[in-house]
């Protein structure tokens, strides 16, 4: 049930003295789209919804299928904090829907949504709690990033009396406005990268809230004369960006974790295993919604903790999924370590949860777990299979997987796997300055 009514909500606008209204959702590839309305034209959006063209958005519909409505969710409205006075604004995050009443099928939000609904008819709710990394650059005059200058030489953990500690000191507040629970916030391993954590939750309120902090840091960051990236490897020879996701299973009718075993050495319920095999069963198929870029797999390559291999463990961080420890039962959780901050939310995690279904309802087999460090160890490496180490590799692993093409749908699943190929054959086209620099004075 919604916690805001339509009262709280012109409540808030009117003592927050808000004059627009951003409406948003997300196209398949995850960027924002939005729609601004005057607060004049609220009650008619909140009765019958915003119409609008679906055909310009990447991956929607047909110029001659074009109409889209748009329905707001009532619990994601929020005050955008930068934007005040005369600028008033606030936004909400819509679903979309067809001409013919039903959710559109090509809307990852609704992607989501389906297979959750699926975990619920097996009475289990499903929680995700991304790690969002990323990096801040010095821009130019234009206020375009310079993406050889981090804005900064710390290391992990730094603490640091620069601007970024500031971004990131501006970066929670803002993102607390949205109320959006922060938990901490850090320098991560290379020069200008940063990380900000936020409250585990449901899945689909978490996607609501990756998407909102893509958004938020990137406008503070542009406050500061700074940019945001959420590109996986902007820099060679460094440490790339992740969003490594912690997820678990509840029980609907008693909300406990049930993920949890204390009788495990750890500490993982069958529930908890099979849905870790059937991610281990379907993680190549799935790479390509978790790193869905050319630059991803640069990321994806031993010596920098992001996994390459398809292996669990507790203590091993080249593992594609680990099981941390945990002081409460109600901690215990899975770590899936490959995705990275550039992939759509809502298609990962709904993919993600589809693969762990998959597992439970096969009763798929658990491998033993790898715990040597697995790019040092050959013998730990011997039998295991490995990540996609392109793009192009990575959508011949989806062609193939049908259990993550159900969880997109065949609409999403088309076009996307039509727009990355398009994608890989463009950069295939492409003369690297590494090529003309190897290549140009000798041959």
């Amino acid at each position: 049930m919604a916690q805001n009514t339509q009262e709280d909500i012109r409540r808030r606008i009117h003592d927050k003295g808000i004059h627009f209204i951003n409406l948003q959702f997300t196209d398949i590839v995850g960027m924002v789209k939005s729609v601004t309305i005057t607060v004049n034209q609220l009650d008619s959006v909140l009765a019958n919804g915003m119409w609008f063209d679906g055909s310009s958005i990447e991956g929607f519909v047909r110029v001659s299928e074009s109409d889209m409505l748009l329905v707001p969710d009532l619990d994601s409205f929020a005050v955008i904090p930068w934007q005040t006075e005369r600028h008033a604004t606030a936004r909400m995050i819509c679903d979309v829907y067809t001409t013919d009443g039903e959710l559109f099928a090509g809307s990852p939000r609704s992607a989501l949504a389906r297979v959750m609904a699926e975990c619920a008819e097996l009475g289990y709710g499903f929680c995700v709690g991304p790690e969002l990394e990323f990096f801040l650059f010095e821009t130019d005059n234009h206020g375009a990033p310079d993406a050889l200058v981090p804005h900064d030489q710390a290391g992990y953990f730094d603490a640091t009396a620069d601007r970024g500690t500031m971004v990131r000191d501006d970066m929670i507040t803002a993102v607390e406005a949205f109320g959006i629970a922060v938990e901490a916030g850090h320098h991560e391993v290379a020069a200008g990268q940063h990380e900000i954590d936020f409250r585990y939750g449901d899945a689909i309120r978490t996607a609501d809230n990756t998407v909102t902090l893509k958004y938020v840091f990137k406008a503070i960051a542009r406050q500061h004369g700074l940019y945001a990236t959420f590109m996986p490897k902007p820099i060679r020879g460094i440490a790339g960006s992740g969003m490594h996701v912690h997820q678990s299973m509840y029980d609907l009718e008693t909300g406990k974790n049930a993920f949890y075993d204390p009788a495990d050495p750890y500490g993982l319920s069958k529930l908890a295993k099979q849905f870790l095999a059937g991610q281990l069963a379907h993680a190549r198929g799935m790479t390509a919604i978790l790193a869905p870029l050319v630059n991803s797999y640069k990321r994806l390559v031993p010596g920098y903790e992001a996994p390459v291999y398809v292996s669990w463990a507790r203590i091993n961080r080249s593992a594609l999924i680990r099981v941390p420890r945990a002081s409460t039962a109600e901690a215990h959780r899975l770590e899936l370590r490959c995705p990275d901050p550039s992939c759509n939310p809502y298609l990962a995690f709904a993919v993600m949860l589809k693969c762990g279904l998959d597992g439970i309802r096969n009763d798929l087999p658990l491998p033993d777990a790898t715990e040597e460090n697995l790019y040092e160890s050959k013998v730990a490496r011997q039998g295991l299979t490995m990540l996609p180490g392109t793009l192009r590799e990575a959508i011949d692993e989806l062609q193939k997987d049908t259990v993550v093409q159900e969880a997109l749908g065949p609409h999403i699943y088309e076009r996307f796997a039509e727009a990355k190929l398009r994608e890989w054959e463009d950069y295939s086209l492409e003369v690297t300055p590494w090529e003309i620099d190897r290549y140009l004075h000798v041959f």
